[in-house]
């Protein structure tokens, strides 16, 4: 999904080893904190390569399958698929059925996918008593991808009830079509839409490029490579956003709540805080908070959650990610928007892809054989 230039980081096999668990950082990057959270993951499921998973009606976390399949976890486990659009979609190169969000009210499902053209397309049910109601499925937003790779595809709901979409830069190595900077294009973006305001939706009155007719409406951040997995802190609303990197360095980066939009996080002229193949840093450049190089068997960030949850009081307030091909559970110690400290939590999930928050604030970690576990305490 998220992409590395040598080989596909889905389809790749790459063979993991939690011994070697260790923090791939800069040089100038804080130290680990003296002592981590003690963590443990849970085995509590086994998906057919789960890619997504969000808080449902009636405290269920509903999990995206790449193949096209959304089913329900509980107590009891995984259910029976709850919508099938495998016969809309193809797993070659990084595509697939790639995000999932509901609105506040549990009363629409998206859906996000890459359809048998291989264009990103974002589509909406109306959800009843919990339950999709497939007749009432529309289609909000497509664009197309000049490439397999770099579809981005995650999507979430702000908390100003917004529908926000991550799109890649195109895909192919080295945004060759200058997509990442330019405003005239979707791709490379972060997108903000009111999916109810309109048909098939509505700009909000407030995204940033709106006055600007050299720009996208639809923009609410650019600069982006391979945006995989964002999210909003369920207690501050900060965004956070794991961008893949190309070569050499993988980003973390980060809005505040009172964020107005605009951010131009810097691809395709830089990778993390370096310029990228001799580009010129923009002038409004926003660094990543958090960023680190490949040394340690890094190749691919996969951004998570802010944890909000009560299981583990000391992991409060933490940015907890991981990387696709070193699979080690990190996260990162904020003050004031910054990183103090940078913590191995310990755990290895494999190949993790994705992150998931249930509705009572725990943590999932998806990975791409099918394993879903729970952050626990140790």
């Amino acid at each position: 999904m998220r992409v590395r230039t040598r080989s596909s980081a889905i389809i790749g096999t790459v063979c993991l080893v939690a011994s070697l668990a260790l923090t791939a950082a800069s040089a100038d990057e804080p130290a680990a904190a003296r002592q981590a959270p003690k963590v443990a993951l849970k085995n509590v499921a086994t998906a057919q390569n789960p890619t997504a998973g969000v808080a449902g009606p009636g405290g269920k976390l509903w999990i995206a399958e790449r193949p096209g399949t959304v089913r329900t976890l509980d107590s009891t486990g995984l259910s029976k698929p709850v919508l099938d659009i495998s016969a809309e979609t193809t797993t070659d190169g990084e595509r697939g059925l790639l995000g999932i969000a509901f609105d506040k009210k549990f009363a629409h499902f998206y859906i996000s996918f890459t359809n048998l053209e291989g264009t990103s397309t974002v589509d909406e049910f109306a959800v009843r008593n919990g339950k999709i109601q497939p007749q009432t499925r529309r289609t909000v937003i497509t664009q197309t991808q000049p490439y397999p790779n770099h579809n981005g595809g995650d999507i979430k709901i702000g908390p100003d009830g917004y529908l926000y979409i991550a799109l890649g830069d195109g895909g192919s190595g080295g945004d060759p079509h200058g997509n990442g900077q330019n405003l005239d294009t979707l791709l490379g973006k972060l997108l903000r839409i009111d999916p109810r305001g309109g048909k098939p939706y509505s700009i909000p009155a407030d995204n940033p490029f709106v006055n600007d007719p050299n720009a996208k409406d639809e923009i609410w951040a650019y600069g982006l490579r391979n945006p995989w997995r964002f999210s909003f802190d369920a207690g501050t609303g900060d965004l956070f956003i794991g961008d893949v990197g190309q070569n050499d360095w993988e980003e973390v980066d980060r809005a505040p709540a009172s964020s107005k939009g605009g951010e131009n996080y810097g691809w395709g002229q830089m990778e993390g805080t370096h310029p990228f193949r001799g580009g010129t840093e923009p002038a409004n450049h926003v660094p990543p908070v958090h960023e680190y190089d490949r040394t340690n068997f890094g190749c691919s960030v996969t951004g998570g959650y802010v944890y909000r949850g009560k299981a583990i009081p000391q992991l409060k307030g933490q940015y907890v990610f991981s990387d696709y091909c070193d699979g080690t559970v990190r996260s990162l110690q904020l003050k004031n928007g910054k990183v103090t400290a940078v913590n191995d939590l310990g755990v290895n999930g494999g190949e993790v892809i994705s992150f998931a928050q249930g509705g009572n604030g725990e943590l999932y970690v998806l990975a791409i054989g099918g394993s879903v576990f729970r952050i626990d305490p140790a």
